[in-house]
C-alpha cells in the first residue's frame, strides 16, 4: 500500500491514550470482534460490519489490535476497501442479501410474528441491504495491502 493512503487511514482516528474512553472502546472493539466470530459460523449474523466495527474501536484504542484485523490475510483487504473507498465487494452483497433473507424466513416461519412485526423486520432488513447494495463494489481482486497496520 502507497505510504499516503496509509497516513491519510492513521491521520482519520485519534489513539486514545489514556483513561477509560480507550478501556471502552478496547473493550467494545472485543465484544464486536467476538460477534465477528460467531457470524463466520452462523449464516444469519453478519461478520464483516462487525469487524468494521471492531477495526474502528481499536483504531482508538489498541494499534496492535487494529494491526492484525487490518493484516488479516482473510479480513484485511475487505476492512482496508471500506476504510479507504467505502466499497463492499459483490460476493459479500450477495451473501448479505442471501443471509438477510434466509434469517427473514426463519424469523416468519418459526416465530408466526403476525404482519406488524414482520413488515416491520422486513423494512429493516430491507434497508440494510439497500445500503450495502448502494455502496460503491470494490474490486473482485483486491490490491495488496501489506503495512497497513504495522507499527513504524
Amino acid at each position: 500500500m502507497k505510504k499516503d493512503a496509509k497516513d491519510a487511514m492513521a491521520a482519520d482516528v485519534p489513539i486514545m491514550s489514556r483513561g477509560i474512553v480507550r478501556h471502552m472502546f478496547l473493550a467494545l472493539g472485543l465484544l464486536f470482534a467476538g460477534l465477528a466470530f460467531v457470524g463466520v459460523f452462523l449464516p444469519v449474523l453478519p461478520t464483516v460490519p462487525f469487524l468494521i466495527l471492531a477495526a474502528a474501536c481499536f483504531a482508538r484504542s489498541s494499534p496492535r489490535l487494529e494491526g492484525w484485523l487490518l493484516e488479516h490475510p482473510r479480513f484485511g483487504p475487505m476492512l482496508a476497501a471500506w476504510r479507504l473507498h467505502g466499497a463492499i465487494p459483490l460476493r459479500a452483497k450477495w451473501m448479505a442479501l442471501t443471509g438477510s433473507a434466509f434469517g427473514f424466513v426463519l424469523f416468519f416461519t418459526l416465530r408466526d410474528p403476525g404482519w406488524p412485526l414482520s413488515a416491520a423486520v422486513a423494512a429493516l432488513m430491507l434497508s440494510g441491504v439497500v445500503y450495502v447494495f448502494t455502496r460503491p463494489t470494490a474490486r473482485s481482486k483486491p490490491l495488496p495491502y501489506e503495512g497497513i497496520g504495522k507499527m513504524p
